[in-house]
């Protein structure tokens, strides 16, 4: 008990700091749950807010810090905090300040200590507000008239208004938001210190006046205003790419020492010894046109689009004003790049261990990031893989497991595609993707080509307060050619299963779909305070797709006759189908190191025409380490499925429709494990009522009877570039008919138990 004492390593005459809380007079007007970042000292971490696992983790360790197991429980446990009454005060200081920041000028803090037992402290800071400050009348002090005009061109962003309380953030907000306005506008030299606000106010009285002022100051040594007190408007006079830069070299150096020059359209390109880029590439990721204003959103585009190009290794974008003439500020964009590796070659190689039968693997990848001058990435992948089997082989095909696979992809940093508009084109920064693949297969049972072809796009938007991410496959091609077959074989494994016979037989896919992606989780950067969390953060994913209406429509167009009821092409049967499907996930962080998740999921795939039936591989499956977690992969249902034997019947276990609900908890809890409770629910269904699966239609006044649950904890290690999860699900109600209906009140560890592990969160 000693051991894990949490006062084990205080030293004597010192206290370990148990309890930090913030109160305030004024709750319904202050948020103390804000106030948290401001303390400069908090007690040890809590999960589930008792336990105290990375102190007590810290505590176990012995004395003697020479012993690599007690330095080893200290690194990733937390020393206890001391009591520290110089951090004390200096809390109460920041939040005073942070209450005179939001207006209260007369807020004052008092600190109350407690002792709470043996070596145990707890500390109050209670918060008087007062009655805050209020903003009486504005004026703006603002000599130049062209930025007055642009100023106030936009006052719907001010945010202040006289009877408003004088919030100090709000003000800086302000500054920061006609400072960007500005330097997108012409102002290079303009800074939000060229801003400040004078607060007047009267004895005894909480009314202030309130006068924003621009001034003229000087940046980094250059005044930036000019005889008549009007700060400077920059235009551009000329874009110039200099290819050759070294950043060690400089770009100076890069200039003085480019051996071509290219004029092409409104820019100019100095080339070295390798020509790597096509004045033309160049061109269209430039956003920097001679004779327009500068603008500080064109430069971040122009970053952001040259960014697309592989061959690119360093981008570096310098202004460099160059006078005043013709009654116009000039200025030169000098755009700095230097080149990455144009070709790489890369070797993976893999063993197998499948209940005893050994393989191995073998690939290779060759890639060229500059095939066309234009930065297009060609990738050349070959592998092949082999696995010696057991076993009796009779009447089967093959006696191992052989593969030969290759694919060859073009990737375009751009829109390629006829009849658009270029303007269309350079407002998408789109890659192009155009790919083949090939894929021999030979297995005891069958011998199996998969052929494929693809022309995708690929775009993405970043905005202050969201990310997207949006694909759409213009063609996608499946092809599946089983040149080796046993009659006998298929017979006997699926004599009326049609989805099993399906996975064995030709078919051929051609489908066209689009993807769309949306969060606001923002990306954390070293200037960002340890404490500054994000509170929330959602993602959305939706996509649909639709197969086998061209070919349908052309099947009609031609006449074609039905062979068996269907058309077909080369001879196989094509699928015809429309799917779509969304996830939502909502994430409230609390704090740093505790957050609840929640999560719905939904989707759809419905056969028509050619079709009575949607593939296989395009239907739901339900269960796994990111489903229902109580349940295995492909184990649940779909709707009330009886499934006696997972190894049988998991190509019966799909559906049409699947729902997927799930609430987790996560805790941080020491070094680099994570803890987490979790409750889901779900289930898969069919639309129509197929033979192989009694129980498994969608019906209305079924179906919610139908959802099944499960619970269960997990265990995660954050290594932070990948999250390794351990999960352990029970079932809770199993929807299965003949089946234990409710095993959270009957539960049995081998029939409701399941273990999974995965990498990254499962939502």
């Amino acid at each position: 008990m000693w051991a894990c004492s949490s006062v084990k390593h205080v030293p004597d005459g010192k206290y370990l700091l148990d309890k930090v809380d913030i109160s305030a007079d004024s709750p319904d007007r202050i948020s103390t749950e804000d106030l948290q970042y401001f303390l400069r000292q908090t007690p040890n971490h809590k999960v589930l807010g008792f336990a105290r696992l990375q102190l007590a983790t810290y505590s176990l360790s012995g004395s003697d810090s020479t012993r690599w197991y007690n330095r080893w429980l200290r690194r990733i446990g937390q020393a206890p905090v001391i009591y520290d009454s110089l951090l004390t005060a200096t809390s109460a200081r920041q939040l005073r300040t942070a209450m005179i920041n939001r207006g209260y000028m007369d807020a004052t803090v008092e600190v109350d200590t407690t002792l709470r037992g043996n070596k145990r402290i707890g500390v109050e800071y209670v918060i008087h507000t007062g009655h805050p400050h209020y903003i009486a009348s504005v004026q703006y002090d603002i000599a130049d008239t062209a930025i007055r005009r642009l100023i106030f061109a936009d006052s719907t962003r001010f945010g202040i208004e006289p009877g408003s309380i004088f919030d100090r953030k709000r003000l800086d907000d302000l500054r920061a938001s006609i400072t960007e306005n500005l330097r997108n506008n012409g102002y290079y030299d303009f800074n939000k210190d060229n801003i400040t606000f004078i607060a007047d106010t009267a004895a005894d009285s909480k009314a202030l006046d309130l006068t924003m002022v621009l001034h003229s100051h000087k940046h980094n040594g250059v005044q930036t205003a000019d005889s008549a007190g009007n700060h400077r408007r920059y235009d551009i006079r000329r874009v110039v790419f200099v290819t050759n830069y070294d950043p060690k070299l400089g770009g100076e150096y890069a200039r003085t020492h480019a051996i071509d020059s290219v004029n092409y359209k409104d820019i100019t390109v100095l080339y070295g010894h390798d020509r790597y880029l096509k004045p033309q590439a160049l061109e269209e990721k430039c956003y920097i046109h001679p004779g327009q204003p500068y603008d500080a959103a064109d430069v971040d585009r122009t970053y952001a689009a040259l960014g697309q190009l592989g061959i690119a290794k360093f981008i570096n974008i310098e202004m460099q004003p160059v006078g005043t003439i013709d009654g116009h500020t000039w200025m030169d964009a000098y755009i700095l790049m230097s080149r990455n590796r144009k070709q790489g070659i890369s070797v993976e190689v893999d063993g197998t261990n499948s209940e005893g039968d050994l393989g191995f693997g073998v690939g290779v990848t060759y890639q060229h990031r500059d095939l066309a001058r234009g930065s297009e990435l060609l990738t050349a992948k070959v592998r092949t893989s082999y696995e010696a089997l057991s076993g009796n082989f009779d009447g089967l095909v093959n006696n191992r497991y052989t593969e030969y696979a290759g694919e060859v992809g073009i990737s375009f940093p751009k829109f390629m595609a006829p009849l658009l508009r270029r303007s269309f084109t350079r407002r998408i920064r789109a890659n192009t993707e155009f790919a083949v693949s090939f894929n021999y297969q030979e297995r005891p049972e069958y011998t199996r080509i998969i052929a494929g072809a693809a022309w995708k796009y690929h775009w993405t938007q970043n905005r202050p307060s969201f990310n997207s991410r949006q694909n759409f496959d213009f063609i996608d091609i499946n092809y599946v050619k089983l040149p080796r077959s046993t009659i006998n074989f298929l017979d006997s494994v699926a004599p009326t299963n049609p989805l099993l016979r399906y996975s064995y037989e030709d078919h051929f896919i051609m489908r066209m779909g689009y993807t769309y992606y949306r969060s606001n989780r923002r990306t954390p950067t070293a200037t960002l305070n340890a404490f500054a969390i994000q509170p929330s953060v959602t993602t959305l994913r939706a996509s649909v797709e639709v197969a086998g209406n061209l070919l349908y429509a052309l099947s009609n167009v031609v006449g074609q006759h039905r062979h068996d009821g269907v058309y077909k092409i080369f001879g196989i049967q094509y699928a015809q189908y429309v799917k779509g499907e969304a996830d939502y996930t909502y994430t409230r962080n609390f704090n740093s190191r505790n957050a609840l998740a929640f999560h719905v999921g939904a989707g759809i795939a419905y056969p028509y025409g050619n079709s009575s039936m949607v593939p296989f591989e395009k239907r739901f499956y339900a269960g796994g380490a990111n489903g229902v977690r109580g349940w295995g992969v492909r184990t649940l249902g779909p709707g009330a499925y009886d499934s006696k034997n997972s190894v049988t019947d998991f190509i019966n276990q799909c559906g049409d429709i699947r729902l997927d609900l799930s609430l987790e908890y996560r805790a941080k809890l020491f070094w680099v494990f994570e803890g987490a409770l979790f409750i889901d629910a779900g289930n898969i269904w069919t639309i129509k009522n197929y033979v192989n699966q009694p129980g498994g239609e969608f019906r209305f006044n079924k179906f919610y009877k139908q959802i099944a649950a499960a619970y269960g904890l997990g265990i995660r290690m954050d290594f932070t570039y990948f999250l390794l999860r351990f999960d352990l699900g029970m079932k809770a109600h199993n929807p299965a008919m003949n089946q234990e209906p409710w095993p959270l009140i009957h539960p049995k560890w081998g029939r409701d138990a399941n273990f999974h592990f995965s990498v990254g969160y499962p939502f």
